[in-house]
């Protein structure tokens, strides 16, 4: 078959880790981490492995999926999607609540069952595979404070009542390089070998893909001399493409194999605002193990397609008016929500200056934000989709009538201690639109879960306002980032301009999310009953 299209990387543009695919006859199926943004777990379709649609959530309502939304980082980490015997099962971790799972579904677009939690499944990046004769195994990744000694192990396990059986083994802790964080397992069996592939070296700039194998499931795996299989470490902090690993990987009808991967896109220097992203590389099998990348070794922007029919799916808009009586797919909000914080209405997105109180993860963490020494704004009403390239434009109509401390507004968001924002404010009975700047200082220690920093909120801009209504605008030109406030007329004021947004990149903001942007409302600290209406939200890519 001749084919004209190509494969473009990044595959899911945005903050979407922790790919995984399979495939059912001629359809394919990804799901990515989702940590705390809800709903969770998105789910993508595709017939030509180039093309993807997002066709729901795995995880879309509170039963399934309980999260606080104090630690962004926590939540849903990463998940496997399989298909066996007519049953579509996706099985992940929960750091905040219960522990891993697996839910079931018939159709990938769902329904998906309630969780079936796993008891005694320990660690992290849970897997299923199945032997020729039907019997389900289930890899994980060992617990432990030192990840420098943490391994791979497996179990069988009951799919009937979803428990582990017998015995649970430690089959390997990654290869001899650079062997920390071993985590992400996934089992494939391939001309009477079983491989188990996995990521080692953490998550950011020795991020890689490793691999082994045994003659027995069970048995003793020994590491392939050619790891890693996958990596970009070596190419030094300039490289275009970073920190790629945590993979999957796929067998086409034809014989052809393919990997997905999470991998990074830094810029303005060695920035990630946008988070671990997907992407995907052609793979063949030499002397019994996988070579990426085949001639090169190195991930590219680029592939060309595989011997399949081109099958586009339809463009997302640009605009969202909000007419609908769900939320699109694009959409997430911070934590589970509660009745009555959002709603869709006169076709409007109603966001409620809410301090809903949030299951805390870290009481020290929530303690801050009760006391006012962390942004509480952060956790409150937000509902935001993925920043997904370097140079865009977002804007928002806003009608918004506050009470004196209430804000709401436009905001492009790292995480609970960094984000950029528009606002509008109640301040001594004046209405004020103003452009803030939160963030940790460089004093002290920032990890994905811990904070020992002070947090600062700088005010780079801000005007009185005679109006509830404004269109509030920010137009991203890499690291620059510009507000401006529009009158109903067009009137154009600028809040603030060439606003450095690098502080935006998980090297300095910590944690494993990108960047949101989107729109919020906030009580800061107190309960509220009124609403800011969003009439619509644009977010228009200029690159």
């Amino acid at each position: 078959m001749t084919v004209s299209y190509e494969i473009k990387n990044p595959l899911l543009p945005g903050f979407y880790p922790d790919p995984s695919i399979v495939r059912v006859e001629d359809d394919f199926y990804m799901v990515t981490s989702s940590f705390s943004y809800y709903p969770g777990v998105p789910v993508f379709h595709s017939r030509d492995l180039a093309h993807w649609e997002q066709i729901g959530h795995v995880l879309d309502r509170p039963s399934q999926l309980p999260l606080g939304a104090d630690w962004i980082s926590g939540g849903i980490f990463a998940p496997t999607i399989r298909y066996h015997d007519g049953l579509f099962y996706m099985i992940t971790t929960n750091v905040d609540h219960g522990g891993n799972f697996i839910v079931t579904a018939e159709d990938p677009a769902g329904p998906w069952s309630e969780p079936h939690w796993i008891e005694g499944a320990e660690g992290i990046d849970p897997s299923l595979f199945w032997d020729e004769g039907g019997t389900a195994y289930y890899t994980g990744t060992s617990s432990g404070k030192d990840m420098r000694h943490s391994k791979i192990w497996i179990s069988r396990i009951d799919l009937t009542d979803f428990r582990l059986t017998g015995e649970k083994k430690k089959i390997w802790g990654g290869s001899q390089i650079l062997a920390w964080c071993p985590e992400a397992p996934h089992l494939y069996k391939k001309d009477g070998w079983y491989y188990l592939m996995i990521a080692e070296g953490g998550t950011e700039h020795f991020h890689a893909v490793t691999i082994a194998r045994s003659r027995e499931v069970m048995g003793e795996y020994e590491g392939y001399d050619g790891n890693p299989i996958m990596t970009h470490r070596h190419l030094g902090m300039g490289a275009a493409i970073a920190n790629t690993g945590h993979a999957d990987i796929v067998e086409l009808k034809d014989g052809s194999w393919y990997m997905v991967m999470l991998a990074s896109r830094p810029y303005g220097g060695y920035h990630k605002n946008m988070g671990r992203e997907t992407f995907i590389a052609p793979m063949v099998w030499e002397n019994g193990w996988p070579v990426v990348c085949p001639g090169s070794g190195k991930l590219d922007w680029t592939y060309p397609a595989p011997a399949l029919p081109e099958a586009p799916v339809p463009a997302l808009p640009e605009t969202d008016d909000f007419d609908d009586k769900h939320p699109g797919f694009a959409w997430n909000c911070l934590g589970t929500p509660k009745e009555g914080d959002f709603r869709l209405e006169d076709s409007c997105l109603k966001i409620r200056t809410t301090a809903r109180p949030m299951e805390p993860t870290n009481p020290e963490t929530m303690e801050k934000i009760r006391s006012g020494r962390l942004p509480h704004v952060n956790c409150a009403g937000f509902v935001g989709r993925r920043q997904q390239h370097m140079s865009y434009t977002a804007f928002t109509k806003m009608r918004f009538e506050p009470n004196e401390g209430q804000t709401a507004g436009l905001i492009l968001l790292q995480n609970n201690y960094h984000s950029l924002r528009a606002e509008m404010t109640l301040e001594k009975g004046r209405r004020i639109l103003r452009a803030v700047k939160g963030y940790l200082t460089q004093e002290g220690e920032v990890t994905y879960h811990n904070v020992e920093r002070p947090w600062q909120m700088e005010i780079c801009g801000e005007r009185e306002w005679h109006s509830d209504t404004v269109i509030l605008e920010l137009k991203a030109e890499g690291q620059k980032n510009t507000f401006t406030a529009l009158e109903e007329d067009g009137t154009r004021h600028v809040l603030a301009c060439g606003l450095d947004g690098s502080f935006l990149g998980s090297e300095t903001a910590g944690g494993f999310v990108g960047a949101y942007v989107g729109m919020f409302a906030s009580g800061n600290g107190k309960e509220g009953s009124n609403f800011a209406a969003f009439d619509f939200f644009t977010y228009r890519p200029e690159e």
